[in-house]
C-alpha cells in the first residue's frame, strides 16, 4: 500500500504524462504507475522527465538538483523518485 506522498507523485506524473500525449490519455505502454515502475517505461523523454521533476519541485516547494549524471542514473523507478522527494521534504523540515 502506498503512502500519501508516493500517491501525490504518481498523480503528478500521470498527469505530465497525459499532457505530454496527444488527445490527454497515457500512452498504451505506461499501464498502472507503480513505485516499481522504471522511469524508462514511463514513455516520456528526457525533456518529458524534466518537465515531470519542475512540476514536482513547484508542488513541494524544493530544489531537485539534476546537473550531473549521476544524479539522473540514481533516478531508475518511480520509487526512487519518491525517496530522493522523502529525502529533500525531510532537509527542509
Amino acid at each position: 500500500m502506498a503512502d500519501q506522498l508516493t500517491t501525490e507523485i504518481i498523480e503528478i506524473i500521470k498527469k505530465r504524462i497525459e499532457s505530454e500525449t496527444a488527445g490527454g490519455t497515457p500512452a498504451p505502454s505506461v499501464g498502472e504507475i507503480t513505485p516499481a515502475t522504471e522511469v524508462t517505461g514511463l514513455g516520456i523523454d528526457s525533456l518529458g522527465l524534466a518537465d515531470v521533476l519542475w512540476d514536482l519541485e513547484q508542488a513541494y516547494g524544493i530544489k531537485i538538483e539534476m546537473n550531473t549524471a549521476e544524479a539522473w542514473s540514481d533516478l531508475q523507478t518511480v520509487g526512487d523518485m519518491v525517496e530522493s522527494i522523502r529525502g529533500l521534504l525531510s532537509k527542509a523540515a
